[in-house]
């Protein structure tokens, strides 16, 4: 039985879609069992069927304005999160999920759960919709800054995660860069690019520029936290943007309504291509427990597909496997 810690009351909605989206989970998944961290008193008021549900109570939790997530964490308060990674960090759950807000989710990973050994970074990892399916995009927000190492040992820990989230065997890995040729960009781009070219371990095809992204055949894109989180931003907003344009149009006279009908369909799955909720949430790899950081805003679809995520990590012994990897790898 896979046992998934839950921050119930992590997001701007919570802790209502926490709850609907793990009574969700419970239903579709019968070898896991989830603990919700928070409010008893609000968690109840939304929890209608507690078949393989425990609650772990306590009012404290983290504001998605939080500015100052050392401080807090080492105030020992007993936050929903914090008790969430710590009862990773026991033993007593073997994958951690919250849509609490990020600062706090990287701080307190470092803090709880900690790096695996021999680990330089952790990084976040979203799941991107293109049109050759999901692909990883890291790091998307965990370090603003990275060197060229880390970047290596993060497209290492990428392709593992790959082969078994993605079931790849031999994951391609692209550099985000504004050119594509080998001496583009910063001096960071440029060693990163060599490291990457020479590591044997990494099935590297140079460097991609952002607007091919969606159309090449790549399962990895990688790069610092700047440069990928203004990727992922900028991705999240010509989405919606697009999305605004086809209803305008829709709308904008009565011959498009009726085309609209005839297409329904057709334009419900062109909206679940968009759909961030469908995808879950970000992985955040180098930590010593699965753990996934959902959106903010994320509704019960994306707290259920952050479980599923979860879930498959644990499933697939990845935090072993790399961990092994590494060890292995140091020792070469």
């Amino acid at each position: 039985m896979i046992r998934v810690a839950l921050d119930a009351m992590g997001g701007d909605f919570a802790p209502k879609v926490n709850v609907l989206g793990a009574m969700e989970a419970i239903k579709k998944f019968d070898d896991i069992e989830i603990t919700l961290f928070g409010d008893e008193n609000k968690i109840k008021e939304f929890l209608t069927d507690s078949t393989r549900i425990k609650i772990v109570h306590t009012d404290k939790y983290f504001d998605m304005g939080e500015h100052d997530a050392v401080k807090a964490i080492r105030s020992k308060e007993p936050y929903s999160m914090v008790l969430a990674m710590e009862a990773c960090k026991n033993g007593e759950c073997d994958c951690f999920v919250s849509a609490g807000p990020t600062q706090v989710v990287v701080v307190a990973g470092h803090m709880i759960l900690k790096k695996i050994k021999g680990m330089h970074r952790i990084a976040l990892a979203p799941f991107i919709p293109t049109a050759n399916g999901n692909k990883i995009l890291l790091d998307s927000g965990a370090n603003v800054e990275l060197k060229p190492e880390h970047i290596d040992q993060l497209a290492y820990y990428a392709s593992i995660m790959a082969k078994i989230t993605l079931g790849i065997d031999n994951p391609k890995v692209g550099l985000i860069n504004i050119g594509t040729e080998d001496g583009k960009g910063r001096e960071v781009d440029k060693e990163s690019y060599q490291l990457l070219s020479n590591d044997k371990r990494i099935n590297f095809i140079g460097n991609v520029e952002p607007k091919e992204m969606f159309f090449v055949d790549c399962d990895i894109f990688i790069n610092d936290g700047f440069a990928c989180n203004i990727l992922l931003k900028t991705i999240e907003g010509t989405a919606k943007y697009m999305g605004a344009c086809l209803k305008r149009e829709i709308k904008s006279s009565f011959k498009s309504k009726i085309g609209a009908l005839f297409m329904k369909k057709s334009l419900k799955r062109f909206k679940k291509v968009f759909d961030a909720s469908e995808a879950g949430g970000a992985m955040i790899c180098g930590l010593t427990s699965p753990a996934i950081k959902a959106h903010g805003n994320s509704d019960e679809k994306a707290i259920f597909n952050a479980i599923r995520q979860a879930k498959t990590l644990v499933s697939g012994n990845v935090v072993e496997k790399i961990s092994k990897d590494l060890g292995d790898s140091s020792e070469e």
